[in-house]
């Protein structure tokens, strides 16, 4: 059976709304999944992109499947009083590699600190960044909306990764992976219920915040990483851009 890795965030609702495959189900924080899947201890999940970019030479990738945004993301924020150019210090989440990674590419003079330490901001992701936005009037900046005004691209937060070997069967997930996330799209309202169920926010609000997360992996969304991965080398982020090396699948592309 193949152990396959789930955020515990809500934006993976979509992806898990009907997932028909035999598969054991592994939760966690995006850190802690980019360690068990480049250990081997998973067969496939999402992965920070930096961390895939880092990791590539152990890597394959679901051709179909990434998280990504086109603007405003709402799970990804910057909280801080100060205008953007006069932030100096960020203290930054220790759950996803990829934000820090943007916020270092964004905000490339600014010194970053853990989370909980003094700062002129702090970095959210996940739900507790939609959380932030519910109850913390302090300006947020939306760091899908801060990429997309720099680049005009997708930002791609996370990749499907498959560790070398290659597990049995991935194919098959991978179509029912891309199934569930059609099926998701085709059933809004049934889908922000269920996730409001799950993780206690409004439907209407999850209905909104589905819509702007993106799951296909087209020629904009792997424009767009590559254009992060270069810019992450720059920064001294990252030693090189790797190929993109994918599992061989022949399904359709989601919509």
């Amino acid at each position: 059976m193949i152990k396959l890795g789930r955020i515990s965030y809500v934006n993976m609702a979509p992806v898990f709304y009907r997932v028909d495959a035999e598969v054991e189900e592994v939760q966690g924080v995006p850190t802690v999944l980019n360690e068990m899947l480049v250990n081997g201890d998973l067969d496939t999940a999402p992965i920070s992109s930096i961390e895939y970019a880092r990791n590539a030479d152990k890597l394959r990738l679901l051709p179909r499947l990434c998280v990504a945004s086109e603007g405003a993301v709402d799970s990804i924020q910057l909280v801080s009083r100060l205008p953007l150019d006069e932030i100096r210090v960020v203290a930054v989440t220790p759950e996803s590699a990829t934000s820090v990674a943007l916020t270092k590419v964004l905000l490339p003079d600014a010194d970053q600190v853990p989370l909980g330490e003094d700062a002129d901001a702090k970095l959210l992701i996940g739900d507790a960044a939609l959380k932030s936005a519910f109850e913390d009037p302090t300006p947020h900046y939306d760091l899908g909306r801060l990429w997309l005004e720099r680049t005009g691209l997708p930002m791609v937060f996370a990749v499907w990764a498959c560790p070398e070997p290659l597990a049995e069967g991935l194919a098959e997930l991978e179509d029912a992976l891309v199934s569930s996330v059609r099926l998701a799209r085709a059933e809004p309202e049934q889908l922000a219920y269920e996730a409001s169920e799950r993780y206690g926010y409004p439907p209407g609000f999850l209905a909104r915040y589905f819509e702007k997360l993106r799951y296909r992996f087209g020629p904009r969304e792997r424009a767009g990483l590559y254009t992060f991965l270069e810019l992450a080398r720059d920064g001294g982020l990252l030693d090189t851009v790797p190929e993109l090396r994918f599992v061989q699948t022949t399904g359709a592309a989601i919509a």
